[in-house]
């Protein structure tokens, strides 16, 4: 299957790709196994948004924070 990269592009993105799958596998097994089973299941949501063309349309959870915060906050009048 053709990515479009050139060669060595090719090769540099699917090394930033295994360290960053290196450094995923290293910190899962280092964390308390509630977090990691967090992660988890945050990374199959980020890959299966992907896969189906919505991150662009993934809610930031910070931003849903900062939201829920806003609401939670006392009326200023």
């Amino acid at each position: 299957m053709p990515s479009g990269l050139p060669g060595g592009a090719r090769w540099r993105k699917m090394k930033t790709v295994d360290a960053i799958a290196e450094k995923l596998d290293t910190k899962l097994s280092k964390w308390k196994p509630e977090i990691s089973r967090e992660v988890r299941a945050l990374v199959s949501q980020v890959i299966d948004a992907a896969d189906n063309n919505t991150l662009d349309v993934m809610r930031s959870r910070a931003v849903e924070q900062e939201v829920l915060d806003q609401l939670d906050e006392p009326a200023s009048r």
